[in-house]
């Protein structure tokens, strides 16, 4: 653990805010040892905490361990049962069906992945839902994990009412991210994540408590106009990328994660920074075996992939990621001492 001193600011100059470094290994134990404070049962810490020190190695940060602190606050209010056991069932063999039972979607993911991984490797691939747990954190951590085995995965889901639909000022459906990975040869993991909204919804609520203004495009005011103030973006409505392709896109992955999945609609969903219901989020994930169809497929597209790139400037998605990983297994996480104080020193009231 490495503290970063303070600098002396001079005349003109701004204070620099006091940061501190973790390993990953004391990232991964500063989660634990919180959730478990928070009223977590041991398997929920362990794999939350796995979860979260993911996103902050990736780079993901808005969803790592600044995103814990409302996983914190979900298990001491309520929002989150922190004993929850999975309800895991297989109504057809290519199926695999998780009830949440109020826990977290990651923790039924886990328990089910060693299952899910290997009836896609012996049927060519398997549907994995779960319904009736918190948000789902960084989506793209499941699609991920899914190709470091060798498959190819499609990742949707949804969560509270946040994001206009098409022709709507009122939100209607969540920021419905969908995560898509596969694995290639000599080389990370095509990994891309994105939200259907413009923005992620972190983003707007960092703003808001930084103060600082919004780009225009992200969100709609309470009255349904345009807005850059963060707070009335809060009061108000996200908006889709790409105007009504965007919502489209969002309305797709809300029924593939909570039509499917028998999960709420994100405009039955409670909210999940107050109250104490869960929100009873959906998760869809497609996991496929590549090599039943392509069985060069891992070679084929690290070359396609090394074409994109080099001969037409392609950015590939999942390289940042990986040279982020890379870079965190080496220098540690630096996170701002607020942060790590709040984190550090939470108890259950």
């Amino acid at each position: 653990m490495q503290q970063d001193q303070l600098r002396s600011a001079g005349k003109g100059e701004t204070l620099t805010e006091p940061t501190i470094t973790l390993t990953l290994q004391e990232v991964s134990a500063l989660a634990a040892a919180a959730l478990l404070r928070a009223g977590a049962g041991e398997p929920l810490a362990r794999c939350l905490a796995r979860a979260v020190t993911s996103a902050e190695a990736t780079g993901k940060s808005a969803l790592g361990l600044a995103h814990l602190i409302d996983y914190l606050d979900a298990l001491v209010r309520g929002r989150i049962d922190g004993h929850a056991e999975p309800l895991i069932t297989s109504p057809v063999p290519a199926l695999v069906r998780c009830d949440c039972r109020g826990g977290i979607a990651q923790l039924g993911f886990d328990s089910a992945f060693e299952e899910l991984v290997t009836k896609t490797r012996t049927f060519g691939l398997t549907l994995y839902t779960s319904k009736n747990s918190f948000t789902t954190g960084e989506l793209g951590w499941y699609a991920a994990r899914l190709a470091d085995a060798g498959l190819v995965a499609l990742a949707a889901t949804n969560g509270p009412a946040l994001l206009a639909g098409a022709g709507s000022a009122k939100p209607v459906y969540c920021t419905n991210p969908l995560a898509f990975a596969a694995p290639r040869a000599d080389g990370p993991p095509l990994v891309i994540d994105q939200a259907s909204s413009a923005t992620a919804f972190v983003k707007i609520r960092q703003a808001a408590e930084r103060g600082e203004p919004i780009p225009e495009g992200w969100a709609l005011d309470e009255a349904g106009q345009p807005t850059t103030d963060a707070n009335a973006a809060l009061r108000g409505a996200l908006l889709a990328f790409g105007g009504e392709r965007g919502a489209n896109i969002a309305l797709m992955v809300e029924v593939l994660s909570a039509g499917l999945s028998g999960a709420n609609w994100s405009l039955d969903a409670p909210d999940f920074q107050s109250g104490d219901q869960s929100p009873g989020a959906g998760l869809f994930v497609l996991a496929i075996a590549p090599q039943f169809l392509a069985h060069d497929f891992e070679t084929r597209l690290a070359r396609q992939l090394e074409r994109l790139a080099g001969e037409f400037g392609v950015h590939i998605p999942g390289e940042a990621r990986a040279r982020a990983r890379w870079h965190s297994g080496n220098a540690g996480i630096t996170l701002p001492q607020a942060l790590f104080d709040s984190i550090s020193s939470f108890r259950r009231s």
